[in-house]
């Protein structure tokens, strides 16, 4: 395993189709000739995952510092069949604050030229318009920023670098009260607060959902305690009333939890750094002192404030009494285990709601209702895995969810699911085993919020609140079913060799003052395809044994690599985390490859 970074032979970047065509343009359709003489960087994204909105906003500095010299290019690239439909990624595109050229790439042709095997991957094109490095998953920003100094460098002396704006264009503000809200909390009084996310704001409505009645919150995207109008927010999220008059902010992107004082609307912070977590962070300790990870929605159950931590697959819960937050169920690899909390595997949990026996949870990636049960076990009500999804109703076990986000405890012990890119809410009754619909036509629904008899839904694209009737009998559906659509690897039967690639970025060595410096953990779905191979090592190779009899099924694989600035003269060296996971669907056969390759970062040779 090489872990320098020669130069190997350049490979001419492929073209960039769509058939989506260009978001954030002006309605111009761009060629990568259009781009010769800037530094190009392609990031294949998808808007469901949360390691690609990380990335988004690891790119915002050096979008700003690189301005003349850099075009960042969105491939949207979908995973769930809503996210290949136009107007989703158009809305998505403004929900997260792109601010670059977007390519919508709804048949993945341009990911399959780039060869691309994971969400997020990042691909530098030099001036010339050669590849010249690419990168799977987040942390990678610091290696691009260097690369990208080398080739400003190197490219200006050449007469081949050409500075000055690039292609993107704002699209025209929309005058909207809400501007896809997140989530919602009903107030004593019977008032609403509701997370503006897209404007970093908090909106307190009349009981009618309509009537504004106070912003909290600059508006500008930010990190800042003080009133109302001084404090500010990044990307907001759920909210939890606590009983001392008070509400608990998701303060995602910020990684952060807020606390909002109903009475005087002062926010102070109660949890995180504004920092990301990484692996080898603290996993519990002083609130403040502690990096959390894209909290995305927060419940109190059993006296603790327990958050949704999208961005590592976990449940962490913040303990006012003693001011500290730990991680309570979730290992940080993503999938569908149930069992024990220390044991068990989310994807992305989204949507929490507590009743007195469960805390349930919307697994957002695993499209599944997941709950929590008070000895600390986890347990799945509807969903199988990463890679199906659909809109089904009927027994539990077949049921189908598509990416849902919100889940809400109603009345009788049944739970409401905001089933976001179903566009629909639906309910799970326990004491049945049956899933149901009760509304569809809800442009991706969120969370919802019981009003008397009434359930309010934050109809997120829509930018509304939306009153629905709890009705007696549910909505009937034509079943569908859906799986991930990716072209399957084809591999042969018995020994594979895996390797992941990475190649410490220029200036940087391999991090080896604590032990190894590399992981590597790698399972299969169905589990038997992997005869040997499996679980935790340190080499970024392995040799794998797939069992021929198994015909096709999913490779699991998650690396992380740390590496540090090489300075001897510098006491305390920068040092970096790299960390992908990725899902490879594979089909044995015997004219299959005998080494599956996944680069982490760099080029395979």
């Amino acid at each position: 395993m090489d872990h320098s970074a020669p130069r190997s032979a350049r490979v001419r970047a492929p073209e960039l189709i769509g058939k989506g065509g260009w978001l954030n343009t002006g309605g111009r359709q761009y060629t990568l000739a259009d781009l010769r003489g800037r530094i190009v960087i392609l990031d294949f994204w998808t808007f469901c995952c949360v390691n690609c909105l990380h990335v988004l906003d690891e790119l915002r500095e050096l979008e700003e510092k690189h301005r003349d010299t850099v075009v960042v290019i969105g491939v949207h690239s979908p995973k769930f069949v809503h996210e290949a439909e136009h107007q989703a990624v158009v809305d998505a595109v403004e929900r997260y604050g792109v601010e670059h050229p977007v390519l919508d790439d709804p048949e993945l042709a341009t990911w399959k030229q780039y060869a691309v095997r994971a969400w997020p991957t990042l691909v530098v094109i030099d001036p010339e318009g050669y590849v010249v490095a690419q990168h799977a998953g987040e942390g990678h920003v610091h290696a691009i920023e260097r690369l990208v100094a080398e080739l400003e460098t190197e490219h200006a002396a050449k007469g081949t670098l050409r500075r000055g704006d690039g292609p993107y264009v704002a699209p025209e503000p929309e005058p909207t009260v809400l501007r896809f809200p997140g989530k919602a909390v009903p107030l004593p009084g019977g008032n609403f607060l509701v997370s503006d996310t897209t404007r970093h704001q908090l909106v307190e409505f009349a009981e009618d959902g309509e009537s504004v009645l106070r912003r909290i919150g600059s508006g500008a995207r930010g990190f800042a305690d003080g009133s109302a109008d001084e404090a500010a927010f990044n990307e907001p999220q759920g909210l939890a009333l606590l009983d001392d008059d008070s509400v608990v902010v998701a303060d995602t992107v910020n990684h952060a939890l807020r606390r909002l004082d109903l009475a005087t609307g002062e926010v102070t912070t109660l949890a995180g750094t504004g920092r990301q977590w990484w692996q080898g962070s603290p996993t519990s300790g002083p609130a403040r002192e502690v990096d959390l990870s894209s909290p995305w929605d927060v419940a109190w159950w059993q006296g603790r404030v327990w958050i949704a931590m999208a961005g590592v697959h976990q449940l962490w819960a913040y303990d006012p009494t003693d001011g500290t937050v730990a991680v309570t169920a979730g290992t940080t690899n993503e999938g569908l285990v149930d069992g024990p909390g220390g044991e068990a595997w989310f994807a992305q949990p989204s949507g929490l709601a507590a009743t007195p026996e469960r805390l349930w949870l919307a697994d957002s990636e695993t499209s599944a209702l997941r709950w929590v049960a008070p000895d600390g076990s986890v347990h799945t009500a509807v969903g199988t895995g990463l890679f199906d999804f659909g809109h089904r109703d009927g027994a539990a076990e077949q049921a189908l969810l598509q990416h849902p986000l919100g889940v809400t405890a109603l009345p009788d012990g049944s739970v409401a699911v905001s089933d976001t890119y179903n566009h629909a809410l639906r309910r799970y009754d326990p004491a049945t085993g049956e899933v149901t619909t009760l509304a569809t036509d809800l442009r991706e629904p969120s969370d919802a919020v019981l009003a008397g008899d009434d359930i309010v839904v934050v109809e997120s694209a829509r930018h509304r609140l939306t009153r629905l009737r709890l009705p007696e009998e549910a909505v009937k559906v034509p079943d569908v079913a859906h799986r991930t659509q990716r072209e399957a690897t084809e591999v042969t039967p018995g020994r594979l060799r895996l390797d992941v690639i990475f190649q410490a970025p220029a200036g940087q060595k391999l991090d080896v003052r604590y032990g190894p410096s590399t992981r590597l953990l790698v399972s299969a779905t169905p589990p038997e395809l992997l005869r040997s191979g499996e679980g935790a090592g340190t080499d970024l190779s392995r040799a794998l044994e797939l069992d021929p009899a198994v015909e096709e099924g999913v490779l699991h694989v998650s690396a992380m690599a740390a590496s540090c600035d090489d300075d001897p003269a510098n006491e305390y060296p920068a040092c970096h985390v790299h960390q992908q996971d990725w899902g490879v669907p594979v089909r044995l056969t015997e004219a299959g490859t005998g080494r599956l390759s996944l680069v982490l970062a760099g080029m395979d040779a």
